[in-house]
């Protein structure tokens, strides 16, 4: 992207928290720099009342940079947002562990100066586009996490057969079968057990979740070759979930074909080596048995801040 080359600036939100506050600051800094602000309609009600509203069609054809306020649940929906379009996505953090998400409200200021000046790399991203097949139905997904087949309680284990290019591999009978990206790894992959794969790596993991039978360990396979899992009779109907997100049942017969496709999202990095110490570090926090309180026992007192502080 070269300097100046930001005319409109997207902003997407959390589908929750109330936004208005940090949108009213890139509302502000856009004001200042004779540049646009739009939003997505459906997001009316955690903007300030001067953004655009367009349509998500209108939103993905014409933006040149995209802010998303909130989590990494709410960068995975800018992402997929913009699929293909390579819009590079900056990433606010308004909750607590973010892997994806790189600034604090109170950089973003700054982060805008250089994004406006072109002082910034952008991280690529794999994506997994999935083809959904019952019967003579289908449908798409993409994700940028994992597409995740998991167990309807009370209804069944799941229990599938894997191939991989062509290839039958086995198969699976557990309580769910994660399919992840390099930057998913460290979500629903990592907790069913599977390893921590570097971004930068090309890879598609395949992880069963609490396996009875079957494949019993991670998988890793190559961006180019194309997974398809077989739903097998008497497997129960999972749910299957996008980015962590529930979308519908699969029954028996069913048939999932997942394809990795490189720098298909493009994230931006301020300060990559920054961003990445802090990730390892989170990353440790989430084997630690304590709970949030108690970890702050382990801060010296004269670091701690108080929480009237941190609430401002």
């Amino acid at each position: 992207m070269q300097p100046g080359s930001v005319g409109r600036l997207g902003l997407v939100v959390h589908p929750v928290r109330d936004t208005v506050e940090q949108a009213r600051v890139v509302q502000r800094w856009a004001h200042e720099h004779g540049k646009e602000v739009v939003g997505l309609r459906t997001d009316a009600t955690r903007l300030p009342d001067d953004v655009r509203l367009v349509g998500v069609e209108e939103f993905a054809a014409t933006v040149d940079a995209v802010v998303s306020l909130g989590g990494d649940g709410t960068m995975l929906g800018a992402l997929r947002l913009l699929v293909g379009r390579k819009v590079p996505v900056l990433g606010v953090n308004l909750g607590h562990l973010g892997f994806l998400v790189e600034l604090e409200p109170s950089e973003l200021p700054g982060a805008l100066e250089r994004i406006s000046a072109g002082d910034f790399t952008v991280e690529p991203h794999l994506s997994l586009r999935t083809e959904l097949r019952t019967g003579t139905e289908r449908r798409g997904a993409v994700a940028f996490n994992d597409i995740a087949l998991a167990r309807t309680p009370g209804r069944g284990t799941v229990t599938a057969a894997l191939s991989v290019a062509d290839q039958r591999i086995g198969y699976l009978r557990c309580d769910g079968i994660v399919l992840a990206t390099p930057t998913g790894s460290t979500a629903y992959s990592y907790a069913a057990g599977g390893p921590v794969v570097s971004p930068g790596a090309d890879a598609l993991l395949v992880t069963p979740v609490a396996p009875m039978s079957g494949i019993a360990r991670t998988i890793v396979l190559g961006v180019d070759e194309p997974v398809r899992i077989e739903l097998l009779e008497g497997s129960g109907p999972p749910v299957v979930e996008v980015d962590g997100i529930a979308s519908g049942e699969l029954a028996p017969g069913s048939v999932v074909e997942v394809h990795a496709e490189r720098d298909a999202g493009h994230v931006i990095r301020l300060d990559a080596a920054d961003h990445g110490r802090r990730s390892r570090v989170k990353l440790s926090l989430l084997d630690l048995p304590l709970l949030p309180e108690e970890m702050l026992e382990l801060v010296p007192r004269e670091l701690r801040r108080s929480e009237t502080t941190q609430r401002r």
